[in-house]
């Protein structure tokens, strides 16, 4: 079945760096959009970015909330099946769990995607 599975969460100081790392199993990442969410206490779930499908035009394009822009980077290795999200420069206001989510219908690019599978999630922490 399908499976999205999250990792390299943990505790790090403001203005450390993070990757995490989104495996996909029984579906090939590279074909799909996938997206990178958080969500911290007692706030809604928030679409962090996006990469778009490796395919066409898409050509793996990548999008990001205001709040990240120049601190967080999405990048995919389609021959180990995952998709990374690159973490900069963080701060306290980035705690929260992290999960990624893929688009397995038509809509091959991001953002405005409906996600049907998800992960569980990957806790990060900033603080000193």
């Amino acid at each position: 079945q399908v499976q999205l599975v999250e990792s390299g969460g943990g505790l790090v100081q403001p203005g450390g760096s993070l990757r995490l790392s989104c495996a996909g199993s029984q579906f090939l990442v590279a074909y799909y959009a996938i997206g990178w969410f958080r969500q911290a206490p007692g706030k809604e779930r928030e679409e962090v970015g996006c990469i778009s499908s490796s395919l066409g035009s898409n050509n793996g394009r990548v999008e990001y909330v205001d709040s990240v822009k120049g601190r967080f980077a999405i990048s995919r290795d389609n021959a180990k099946n995952e998709v990374y999200l690159q973490m900069d420069n963080l701060k306290p206001e980035d705690t929260a769990v992290y999960y990624c989510a893929a688009d397995l219908g038509l809509r091959t690019s991001c953002p405005g995607n409906s996600y049907d599978y998800w992960g569980k999630g990957t806790q990060v922490t900033v603080s000193s």
